[in-house]
């Protein structure tokens, strides 16, 4: 068996053999889920990481994969994050998982980590795998998913508390908006992050473009909803995710409460106006995911509230070497 290093940006045929090693994993392993979209997954693999750089391996004949990104900030330089290893069903219990990580380590170590985690949905064969490799378990968590309905439009959404307004951007946030979202990011520092050997970078206007930016050129697009105060603070914030805008589900990244504006429904507020904009925007939207540690139980309180339900238990997974 031989395990080769892909050059960035892979080619096409690479591409689409990395996605119809995807397709074949998550149809044996997560067949309620929808397959991956070539956009998707041809965006993550060929525009280059905004914090880290890439390195990606495959198995000669199609049977498996591995993505790994290797931050490059200052404060994480020591560790890492394995984006993907997976293997055709039919391949498995041959030995090509164990190649994969194989080199996966050996550049791990050869780029001084001392560290790597990796997000794997529980109670499968990703799962058996890591522990089997001496990955723990540091931060569980799980799925949620929220149905989209098709509502008239004097239904969709709902006013900001008093004293707060709802702005929304498509795309980047507006240049003269962007330090004070960023500044709001700072309040994610108090949400969970369990056992994990991962340092928070201050978030600024550009690196908050930057991340952005990302989505946007690996063909993905996003909206953002705020609540803002007179004075032009950000006191809560929400954002969608489409990594293919023609696809059918959607994925909430962030949704940031800062504390002092707490206790207003404003997390609410953001989330139904992110999801009625949705609903304009996409006709092809069939759902929204979002992962919440189990430990937020604000976060999970607002979830269900907005009508969420779980729908499967992941968790990051860490391994020290």
């Amino acid at each position: 068996m031989t395990i080769r290093a892909l050059a960035l940006p892979p080619s096409g045929p690479e591409v689409d053999g990395w996605l119809a090693v995807l397709a074949a994993a998550g149809a044996a392993d997560q067949p309620h889920l929808a397959p991956p979209s070539r956009v998707e997954v041809a965006g993550r693999l060929c525009v280059a990481p905004a914090r880290g750089r890439a390195a990606l391996w495959a198995a000669d004949g199609g049977e498996g994969v591995a993505g790994l990104l290797l931050f490059t900030d200052e404060a994480n330089r020591h560790t890492a994050y394995l984006d993907v290893l997976a293997v055709r069903p039919e391949a498995r219990r041959r030995g090509i998982g164990t190649a994969l990580w194989q080199r996966v380590r050996e550049e791990l170590l050869a780029q001084g980590r001392t560290s790597v985690a990796t997000m794997i949905d529980l109670g499968g064969p990703g799962q058996a795998f890591a522990e089997s490799l001496g990955f723990a378990c540091v931060l569980p968590m799980a799925w949620y998913v929220q149905e989209v309905a098709r509502r008239q439009p004097q239904q969709a959404g709902e006013p900001a508390a008093p004293g707060y307004e709802l702005r929304a951007w498509h795309g980047l946030v507006a240049d003269d908006w962007a330090g004070p979202v960023a500044k709001a990011h700072g309040a994610m520092e108090d949400a969970p992050t369990g056992d994990m050997d991962e340092n928070i970078e201050p978030w600024t206007a550009e690196r908050l473009h930057a991340a952005q930016r990302l989505i946007l050129d690996r063909g993905g697009e996003l909206t953002t909803v705020a609540a803002v105060t007179e004075a032009g603070e950000v006191a809560a914030y929400t954002e969608l995710v489409l990594p293919d805008p023609g696809g059918p589900r959607a994925l909430q990244y962030d949704t940031v409460v800062v504390p002092a504006h707490r206790g207003h429904g404003l997390g609410r507020a953001v989330k139904r106006r992110m999801l009625a904009l949705a609903e304009q925007r996409y006709p092809a939207l069939r759902q929204i995911a979002t992962t919440v540690a189990d430990e937020n139980t604000p976060m999970r309180a607002v979830n269900e509230a907005l009508g969420y339900r779980r729908e499967r238990g992941a968790a990051y997974f860490q391994l020290k070497l």
